[in-house]
């Protein structure tokens, strides 16, 4: 177990504690919940009591103060081996409570006692469990620098129209976060008239519609259902704006980087649950008195095939969350430059193709050991290899991109747009 993936500060100990103490309740459920694709709401209410869900509400606000990335990972890895629906719903919470946590601190170092006021009141509702926080940047035909879900101004505010999908864990959320296109605000210097936006919006809101479609191959818990936005609207200061639409900017490409990141300890969760199931079935002993699978060279050789991907994607993980971690200290007193944040999402990419195909490859081979039996619908193997193939769909980048952007950060032709 040398290479098993372990938090490194205070905090990020007792996230990962949490997430271990709600790991085997996850995998009781998964098989219902994957069969229905539904949510279990008791799933929400471990999580909760176990504290998985305020790890970056500030220690004195009732959480962890989790700021590790690389603990973060950790944690959804522990998340990925219950359930991969739970942990990738759980991240998009996850990650909006992260960005709270860091406006929370410049609001405390500018003394703007308005923010600091708004986000403790924030804080104080993901506590008592009454603020659950849904996210997406997904639509249909186009990608996440060019969102057409239009912010309009009107009086006193917005009027939202548009389409989102893949909106994970909103059946039981209680707001969502999404990007938008802010029309004609001239946000850069460069010109444009469009602006790249956010918001985070009660589900409750008149004319937001939830489509309850979500059938999919595997991750069937995860809740990831289309919502349509039919005019809504939402007061001014909801509306916050990122940079220009259709381009790259540092804010944009940070948020990519950090929100994204931990996904990949979700689906590195998934290969380690697989890998202890094919070891599992390995060393049982017959009913025959044959000898062991484990006696069985072949089956020897594709376990050790099976470790060496496991270890070569647990210790990758492992590196790159060291790796953000230190780049958030080095700048986290200076504005990072937008080259700098490419090269970070480079490395990124990097891992991200390393460890998804590593699992992919992990399950699969987790399938070859245990036999037929892991085809059938009662095996938990049956839902791994289908969970574990969303892993090179979630953005950025696919399979087909990710090659051409990290030879393109290699040879400083930092993409644009």
């Amino acid at each position: 177990m040398s290479y098993e993936l372990k938090p490194i500060t205070e905090a990020g100990k007792l996230f990962v504690e949490a997430t271990e103490k709600v790991i085997k309740k996850l995998q009781t459920r998964a098989d219902k919940s994957d069969k229905s694709s539904s949510i279990n709401k008791k799933n929400l209410s471990d999580m909760l009591n176990a504290g998985v869900s305020t790890a970056f509400v500030p220690q004195a606000l009732g959480g962890f103060g989790l700021t590790s990335i690389h603990d973060w990972i950790v944690g959804l890895s522990r998340l990925g081996q219950g359930d991969g629906s739970v942990a990738i719903a759980m991240n998009m919470h996850l990650a909006v409570c992260r960005g709270m946590m860091e406006t929370w601190k410049a609001a405390q170092s500018s003394a703007n006692e308005e923010i600091v006021t708004q986000m403790e009141t924030n804080f104080k509702e993901i506590v008592s469990g009454n603020m659950y926080i849904c996210a997406t940047a997904t639509e249909p035909g186009t990608d996440n620098l060019h969102p057409y879900t239009k912010a309009t101004r009107v009086d006193g505010g917005w009027c939202i129209n548009g389409t989102k999908i893949f909106v994970t864990g909103s059946p039981v959320a209680s707001h969502v976060v999404m990007n938008l296109r802010v029309s004609g605000e001239k946000s850069t210097k460069k010109g444009g008239d469009d602006v790249l936006g956010s918001a985070m919006i009660p589900l409750a809101t008149k004319g937001i519609r939830p489509q309850d479609d979500w059938q999919a191959m595997g991750m069937r818990a995860s809740g990831s259902q289309t919502i349509l936005f039919d005019n809504v609207f939402v007061p001014e200061p909801m509306v916050r704006f990122i940079g220009p639409w259709g381009r790259w900017s540092t804010s944009l490409l940070m948020n990519r980087n950090l929100s994204n990141l931990p996904l990949l300890g979700v689906f590195l969760g998934i290969a380690e649950h697989a890998n202890q199931l094919a070891l599992a079935s390995a060393m049982k002993k017959t009913k025959t008195g044959k000898p062991r699978n484990a006696e069985r060279p072949s089956i020897q050789h594709m376990i050790g095939e099976m470790e060496i991907s496991l270890s070569t994607a647990q210790a990758m993980i492992s590196q790159m969350g060291q790796i953000a971690d230190d780049f958030l200290i080095e700048y986290q007193d200076q504005k990072i430059p937008v080259d700098r944040a490419h090269e970070l999402l480079k490395d990124h990419q990097s891992m991200k193709w390393v460890v998804n195909s590593n699992a992919i490859n992990i399950v699969s081979r987790a399938m070859d050991v245990v036999g037929g039996s892991g085809y059938m619908d009662k095996n938990p193997l049956s839902r791994l290899y289908r969970d574990v193939r969303a892993g090179p769909f979630m953005q950025p980048y696919s399979p087909t991109e990710a090659r051409e952007y990290i030879g393109k950060v290699m040879l400083k032709i930092y993409p644009e747009d």
